[in-house]
């Protein structure tokens, strides 16, 4: 891998992220491949100078093991290592990926816990039809009220669910 790719913002993929990593991170600390070796060795994982120059120039496959000895050595997360190295280098830039890929995540399983919810209040209120005016109006103003009271305390201020466990705390 030569050094202009990172500039240019390349993508790279696993096993090609952590060689460029640990080249990355080895040259960072000043250690030679033999000084890195002596590490992991001491760490507990066995492994020769002749073995990290070859992971680090894609001669020589890494095993799992093996990255999570280099991950402890080097005092980087796995998923640190194993991430696009011109991110990966900057530890904060990555939680704060970490952060957001996580709400996604949390807004994924609420858009799917909301539809199941109205599709089961949808399909007892077709049994029911004398009470779905009723139904949707409150739905629908307690929905509002949400959305306000979220809105009135701003989008960064808004509690977690379940921190308040029954609306009279909001008062």
């Amino acid at each position: 891998m030569a050094e202009d790719e990172l500039d240019e913002g390349v993508l790279l993929r696993g096993e090609e992220n952590v060689a460029l990593r640990l080249k990355i991170e080895r040259e960072t600390r000043g250690w030679s491949t033999n000084a890195l070796s002596d590490r992991l060795v001491e760490a507990g994982y066995e492994m020769n100078p002749s073995a990290v120059w070859r992971i680090e120039n894609g001669k020589r496959r890494i095993n799992l093991d093996e990255a999570i000895g280099f991950a402890e050595v080097l005092g980087v997360s796995l998923q640190n290592l194993v991430g696009p190295p011109q991110l990966a280098a900057k530890a904060r830039a990555m939680e704060l990926i970490d952060d957001v890929v996580r709400a996604f995540r949390e807004t994924q399983r609420a858009g799917v816990s909301l539809t199941r919810a109205r599709d089961a209040l949808d399909a007892y209120l077709a049994e029911h039809p004398d009470i779905r005016e009723e139904a949707d109006v409150m739905v629908s103003n307690a929905m509002a009220e949400e959305a306000i009271a979220n809105f009135a305390i701003g989008p960064y201020d808004a509690p977690s669910p379940g921190e308040y466990p029954d609306d009279e705390q909001r008062d």
